[in-house]
Formats: C-alpha cells, structure tokens, sequence
C-alpha cells in the first residue's frame, strides 16, 4: 500500500520535521502538558522507505506537508531566550532604587544572563536536550 509522501532525510539532510494533518481519531497518548479537553487524542500510522537518491529525486512530497527543521526550532528558542532576558531586563533596578518590600522577590540579573548563556550552549550541542 503506497502512502503519502511526507519528506525525506539523506546524509545532507539528517534530520526533519513533518506536520501531518487529517488525523483519525483514535487510541492516542497523553498530551506532555497533561489532559487538556481541547485536544482528542488521534493517530497516525507512519512508513519508511528506504530509497536511492535518483529515485528520491523524482518523487514529490506533498504540498502540505510542512517541513519544520531544526534550524527553525534555533530560531524560536534564541527569539524566546531574546525575550525572556529583555522583558526580564526591562524591570532592572539598582540597589539604589530599589524600596524594601516584603511581598516581592528580586533576582540578580546575572543569574538570568547566566541561565540564557547556558541554555544557548546547550541548545548548540544538542537542540534535543530539553526533551531528556
């Protein structure tokens, strides 16, 4: 049974991420954020192909089929990291300024800028390493 082609991944190309959408309802998995009624479970069945590269290069993938890289997932994680330590940054006051308050927690800006550093390093070894 021939299916829908989704995408490919070569040694160029090692990695990808393929959106699928019309899903079937059905026996699914727990969301990672918990049950939220929103969200039906739904599945999917998924084939390989292994191929040659002439040939893969006369198939084409479906239009709908959206590819999302790792290269796109950096993007969002260093624009979320960006605006993290902006917004954090936005609120910064000296220690002169600063009027005692004992309902509010103040936390050095250094330790967020020492939190961005590592996450970005983190996410250059290895942009899965949230996942573990």
């Amino acid at each position: 049974m021939l299916g829908t082609l989704l995408g490919f991944i070569t040694n160029d190309k090692p990695s990808a991420i393929f959106k699928i959408s019309g899903l079937k309802a059905g026996e699914g998995g727990a969301h990672p954020f918990g049950v939220m009624a929103s969200v039906s479970p739904s599945v999917a069945q998924v084939g390989v192909s292994v191929e040659a590269l002439d040939q893969l290069a006369q198939q084409i993938p479906v239009s709908s089929a959206a590819v999302s890289t790792v290269d796109t997932f950096m993007q969002f994680t260093q624009k979320m990291l960006d605006s993290l330590y902006n917004f954090a940054s936005s609120f910064a006051l000296s220690q002169a300024q600063m009027t005692p308050n004992p309902t509010e927690t103040f936390i050095p800006s250094s330790c967020i800028l020492k939190w961005y550093e590592n996450f970005q390093r983190r996410m250059a070894q290895n942009p899965n390493f949230w996942k573990s």
